[in-house]
């Protein structure tokens, strides 16, 4: 189980890292679409956070160095996927709606199972 998390979490990490990295450098003419969808100051604040996210399900759990921030990265996840998976059904863009229902499902799977079934241990103290 513990090798599923960890492959688990990279995966999501690296999907994260790279819709964040598109919103907070989207190719000119995406640009325009996304400004005119989302405010820029929201667009870039969805944008560092995914990153952020996607470093937090990784890096705490590969140094045991704060070990407690893989379930809140993933929890956090979850509020941004529960919320993108609303506007899109309110858009009626039922694809990308069950794209960010699964992610949210993911991403909840990772937070439990990190913060009560399968805990990455903290480094011991010297």
């Amino acid at each position: 189980m513990k090798i599923f998390l960890w492959v688990l979490q990279v995966l999501l990490a690296a999907a994260f890292a790279a819709h964040g990295w598109l919103f907070l450098s989207p190719p000119a003419e995406l640009l325009v679409t996304m400004n005119s969808m989302l405010p820029t100051w929201f667009r870039l604040f969805l944008g560092l956070a995914e990153v952020l996210a996607a470093i937090g399900l990784i890096l705490p759990g590969l140094t045991r160095i704060l070990p407690g921030l893989i379930p809140l990265a993933a929890a956090g996840l979850m509020i941004v996927m529960a919320s993108a998976s609303v506007l899109h059904v309110t858009r009626g863009e039922i694809s990308s709606a069950i794209t960010t229902a699964v992610l949210f499902i993911l991403v909840t799977f990772v937070a439990y199972m990190r913060w009560k079934v399968t805990p990455v241990l903290a480094r011991a103290k010297a």
